[in-house]
């Protein structure tokens, strides 16, 4: 391949431009009434206020590590609301969007950046798995889970249908490309979900392949496009094509979803020390909830009491998610080994024994209540 071939201009799906209008593409027909529309947006706004109150409560001391979706709020709520309610998901660790689209409480995401729980929520119920700190390996999780569901019967025009979540980063892991091939050969019935957000940690994009991403999937024969990952229709319209596809036995499809993660990697993270302030000042024009704001004025769906509404809505919650941050109890020590196994296990039974002689050892100290 050539050099020209390698970096021309890719397509991008876009409907709503940073302006707020509204565009037409001819494979993604797409109409949504102003209801629909007011709840993406206070689904975009909650959002951001989750993520902007749990920075500061890392910055404070409550929180061990948080990972910002800042910026991302887009590509996770439209790809969230594509969901239907038998879906699976399956989430790295920066998917706080498509959490809240699975009615997943905020509290129980914070307690696993807590270190109060090892996950905190039940994935059957909320159709959503635990966080997935291991760079990729959720995409073999989400392939093995398709593959179940194929050969369980529950496909079709209203079966169930799998995502997998993952950044850039990610698609240089070989469990990514694993599971693009396994997926492949086997016309799983799952969606790759890969939101670029243009850096690996400190690693530019440049860094992570020579192609557009989402030209991967045709090296492992199936389909992949390119959304703009900012705009909310079109992440929601280009989602619920590929999962409508999936479930009908048309196989995986790679979304890449063009975005920008606009704070750092994680709290851990200084990212002046890589990218220059202008880049992050372009991707400012195009914040996701400012072009949907502009296409709600325009359109006369939405006015002042309804965007201070959701204002005095995200308040609310920012106060919500301080307290509950703040109450959530700390563990007792030996609750670590609970639900490691789902069977009776030896070598577990005498580490907890070992741990609660540990403890008991203590003046003052029992083995279940020690801190």
């Amino acid at each position: 391949m050539s050099d020209n071939t390698a970096h021309e201009e890719p397509e991008l799906v876009q409907l709503l431009t940073p302006e707020g209008e509204l565009r037409t593409h001819p494979d993604y027909p797409f109409e949504i009434s102003g209801e629909e529309a007011r709840g993406l947006y206070r689904d975009m706004v909650l959002v951001r206020r989750f993520d902007t109150e749990a920075v500061a409560l890392q910055r404070q001391g409550e929180l061990g590590l948080w990972a910002s979706l800042l910026g991302q709020e887009a590509a996770q709520i439209g790809s969230g609301r594509a969901l239907r309610d038998g879906d699976m998901a399956f989430p790295s660790y920066r998917e706080h969007g498509v959490a809240w689209c699975r009615e997943v409480p905020p509290r129980e995401l914070l307690g696993m950046f807590r270190g109060v729980t090892n996950g905190g929520w039940d994935p059957n119920e909320h159709r959503l798995h635990l966080y997935t700190i291991v760079i990729g390996s959720q995409a073999l999780h989400a392939t093995g889970y398709a593959m179940g569901v194929q050969r369980d019967g529950a496909v079709g025009e209203d079966g169930e249908a799998v995502i997998a979540y993952f950044g850039d980063g990610a698609t240089s892991q070989g469990d990514t490309n694993e599971a693009f091939n396994y997926a492949a050969v086997n016309n799983a019935p799952v969606v790759f979900f890969c939101q670029n957000n243009q850096w690996a940690i400190s690693e530019p994009l440049e860094r992570q392949s020579r192609v557009p991403i989402y030209r991967r999937a045709a090296g492992f024969g199936f389909p992949g496009v390119r959304v703009d990952g900012n705009d909310v229709f079109a992440s929601l319209a280009v989602t619920r094509a590929a999962l409508d596809g999936a479930r009908e036995g048309q196989g995986p499809t790679l979304i890449e979803a063009f975005t920008y993660r606009m704070g750092a990697h994680t709290t851990n993270d200084d990212p002046s020390r890589y990218r220059a302030s202008a880049e992050l000042e372009e991707w400012k024009r195009k914040d996701p909830i400012s072009r949907l704001r502009a296409y709600l004025e325009k359109q006369g769906l939405a006015g002042e009491e309804f965007f201070a509404g959701v204002e005095a809505e995200a308040d609310a919650l920012g106060e919500r998610v301080r307290r509950e941050c703040r109450e959530l109890p700390d563990p007792a020590p030996l609750e670590i080994f609970d639900e490691v196994y789902a069977e009776p296990h030896t070598e577990l039974d005498r580490q907890r024994a070992e741990f609660a002689d540990y403890l008991a050892s203590f003046e003052g100290a029992g083995a279940e209540g020690g801190r």
